[in-house]
């Protein structure tokens, strides 16, 4: 189901009078309305139509030849999804009325006021938009396809859990609205900002900030740029990110960080696609896509007054929850070999075959620094390589190790209340609970003594006299 990138769908303005289609076209190109398709003939509009999709129809009721009043119905039969705006003069309102009856979207009265003219344009644009995401999100969830292969070739993954975001993103890749894309540090997170940017068929660059720990000033310096003479220091003028990214993608990473005056600044261009450089008094208008992604809770910081309500509502339109790996383990092996092959081609070495007992150690850790983690465990794995078909554990397990001790150590220090353990009933004792642990580990470990040591953070003599003294099995 091959769409048009909604983005690039103009506005149609249908009216006798060139000067008032290029008065109205005037204001909506400064409030951010670029893409404008002018029809002066009304006999001309149902074949422009078929020709180039549209957006939005603004359209005159009262014309020679044929009358808005006719075109009206045949719009709404040929394009249900279309909304269609129509223009009267003052003394004709009640036939906008009827026009609304038949299908039509709202009514503007002529003198036109250009704040009336743009707030309905915007909501058109809206509402146009998300009628055809909810049928192309349909239309995935009824064929499960998925279309574009390509724009995800950076994503290793054969999870279910990972294609259904897929098939979302492709849904919603062409909206011109905000996405938010949350989940843990090292998920995967700005992968799929640069897929949605692949996928949105926007002709702009993806330009990339990453805004913690920018003050407020620096950020609209960093967005917004400033004109010669703003602040000590500014000798020339220099055009900011949102420049950049005209006609692209702006990638607005760690945004849970950002101060509350940023986030009022931040706001006001995603409700007014307007913004100014410091400096200067003239609004420029903005056609970026905005694209942020958070490993906050950003609805948990709007509870606590830490992050805008108004906000977090814009930037939410749509949502991508990237999942840590440990949620989806299956893809564990398969990234395992990607690393390999990338890291043995860094360094001009074979890529050594991982064993099973490597897959059973890392499919049994929860990875807090998900994909970004394993990526750094294999690459240090293959510096430390010293030939030999298999790949070697030792580097693996000291990584493991390392981070399970920072993690306690954290534990102890920041936290009174370890780990969340319920224990109904009798009370056990700690040689009971040892024995669980150590019985629990072999379990997961499939009956390997080296991983399920590795497991309970000991030594692999230290587990065997463990097991010696307990009488247990090496196997479950």
């Amino acid at each position: 189901m091959k769409e048009k990138s909604f983005a690039s769908l103009p506005v149609f303005l249908v009216d006798d009078e060139e000067s008032v289609l290029h008065a109205t076209a005037a204001v909506l190109r400064s409030a951010g309305v670029t893409k404008i398709e002018m029809v002066s003939d009304s006999r001309d509009l149902l074949p422009a139509l078929e020709g180039q999709p549209a957006s939005v129809v603004l359209l005159d009721l009262l014309m020679p030849l044929v009358s808005g009043t006719k075109l009206l119905p045949e719009i709404v039969k040929l394009y249900p999804e279309l909304p269609v705006i129509v223009m009267t003069a003052a003394q004709d309102v009640d036939t906008a009325v009827r026009s609304m009856k038949e299908g039509a979207f709202d009514y503007i009265v002529k003198p036109v006021d250009e704040s009336r003219l743009v707030a309905s344009v915007r909501h058109a644009l809206e509402v146009h938009s998300l009628r055809r995401q909810m049928g192309v999100l349909k239309h995935y969830l009824l064929t499960d396809c998925l279309e574009n292969r390509d724009a995800f070739a950076g994503i290793i993954t054969h999870s279910r859990t990972m294609r259904s975001l897929f098939q979302y993103l492709e849904a919603v890749a062409v909206s011109a609205e905000p996405v938010l894309i949350s989940g843990e540090t090292g998920a995967g997170k700005e992968m799929f900002a640069q897929a949605l940017h692949k996928l949105s068929g926007l002709t702009g660059q993806f330009v990339q900030v990453n805004v913690a720990g920018l003050d407020d000033t620096l950020f609209s310096d960093t967005l917004f740029g400033h004109k010669k003479g703003a602040f000590t220091g500014a000798d020339h003028s220099r055009p900011g990110l949102i420049a950049q990214a005209a006609g692209g993608t702006l990638f607005l990473d760690e945004i849970g960080d950002l101060s509350m005056a940023s986030q009022v600044k931040l706001l006001r261009l995603l409700q007014e696609h307007m913004y100014f450089p410091l400096g200067s008094d003239v609004a420029r208008p903005s056609d970026a896509r905005v694209v942020c992604a958070t490993n906050c809770n950003l609805a948990q910081m709007m509870r606590q007054n830490l992050f805008r309500s108004d906000l977090f509502f814009r930037l939410s339109v749509h949502q991508i929850e990237v999942p840590p790996l440990r949620k989806h383990k299956e893809d564990i092996p398969l990234l395992l070999q990607h690393f390999l092959d990338e890291a043995a081609a860094a360094i001009h070495k074979p890529a050594p075959e991982p064993s099973n007992e490597l897959l059973t150690l890392l499919a049994n850790y929860h990875f807090p620094g998900n994909v970004r983690e394993l990526r750094a465990m294999v690459f240090n794995a293959m510096a430390l390589h010293r030939g030999g078909n298999v790949l070697a554990m030792d580097a693996f397990r000291q990584a493991i190790q390392k981070q399970q001790k920072t993690a306690a150590d954290d534990g102890a220090a920041t936290s009174s209340d370890g780990l969340p353990i319920l224990i109904p009933g009798r009370f056990p004792t700690l040689d009971e609970v040892e024995e669980a642990l150590v019985r629990e580990a072999l379990r997961r470990a499939k009956g390997n003594q080296g991983v399920a040591a590795t497991l309970l953070g000991l030594s692999r003599p230290a587990l065997n006299r463990r097991l010696a003294r307990r009488a247990l099995p090496p196997t479950p």
